[in-house]
């Protein structure tokens, strides 16, 4: 089946068909379901190390001014 017929079948514009296939680069469904949640576990940790530097930068702040 041709890709504008897929696209036509889903509903979906054929650039974002591609714009899809682009980003998952040929991985399988186990891969890309494994990407998505080391993805999602990263930014959990990017707010995490965020946090922690506000609070040392809060805790600074009051020990050196107390």
């Amino acid at each position: 089946m041709a890709t504008a017929e897929v696209c036509r079948r889903h509903g979906i514009d054929p650039a974002t068909f591609y714009k899809w296939k682009s980003k998952s680069g040929g991985m399988d469904a186990p891969a890309r379901r494994r990407l998505k949640t080391l993805e999602q576990e990263n930014a959990g940790l990017k707010r995490l190390l965020a946090e922690a530097g506000l609070d040392k930068v809060v805790l600074k702040d009051h020990l050196g001014n107390g």
